[in-house]
């Protein structure tokens, strides 16, 4: 796993209402942390966020928070991380999220989740970076969203081959195999992302 050294997890800021997303999230800090893959993500101690990172913390593994100053009141930063990083605004923390990141993977979220994973889609059909982007769809959670980008392009808004742009997962242990076989991704000189 030596080119995928860093993983961007975007996912819930809340726990969602079944247990098995916070043991998903739980999961996703263990097997990152295990792999010596370091987990960049919001840097907050509340939802899946916060599960997720704990659980990487408890194995050992290399964690970066990064999280803007007004949130830091709601989402409250997570204490103990590898580094924390408060930055002023939104773009600041996303720009930087994807900056520390060799590849991102989305957990099932809310509205900034779905902002995240968006936002890293449209730069990568903008060819401003080939990072892989893994759609996590446990338990189908992602569905309405894939039928959603599916109707987009099938109506002409989008070309088919943006589907191609994210992969589709249905567990931890599939992202893993993928990555193990992936070049190191590159992000163009010139791609300036805002």
């Amino acid at each position: 796993m030596a080119k995928i050294k860093s993983v961007c997890v975007y996912c819930g800021s809340r726990a969602g209402v079944h247990q098995d997303y916070a043991q998903l999230a739980e999961d996703t800090g263990k097997i990152l942390a295990e792999a010596g893959i370091t987990l960049v993500y919001g840097g907050g101690q509340v939802g899946l966020m916060g599960l997720m990172a704990r659980a990487a913390m408890k194995e050992g593994g290399s964690v970066v928070g990064i999280i803007p100053e007004h949130l830091d009141q709601a989402e409250i930063a997570q204490t103990g991380l590898s580094e924390l990083h408060i930055v002023t605004d939104m773009h600041s923390r996303k720009r930087m999220m994807f900056d520390r990141s060799d590849a991102f993977i989305v957990l099932p979220g809310g509205m900034g989740t779905l902002d995240e994973f968006i936002e890293v889609l449209t730069w990568s059909q903008l060819d401003l970076h080939d990072k892989p982007i893994f759609l996590l769809n446990h338990k189908g959670y992602w569905e309405p969203l894939l039928a959603l980008l599916r109707h987009v392009t099938a109506e002409g808004f989008a070309n088919p081959s943006n589907l191609d742009l994210f992969i589709t997962a249905p567990d931890l242990d599939y992202i893993l195999e993928v990555m193990k076989e992936m070049d190191e991704p590159r992000t163009p000189a010139k791609a300036d992302l805002f």
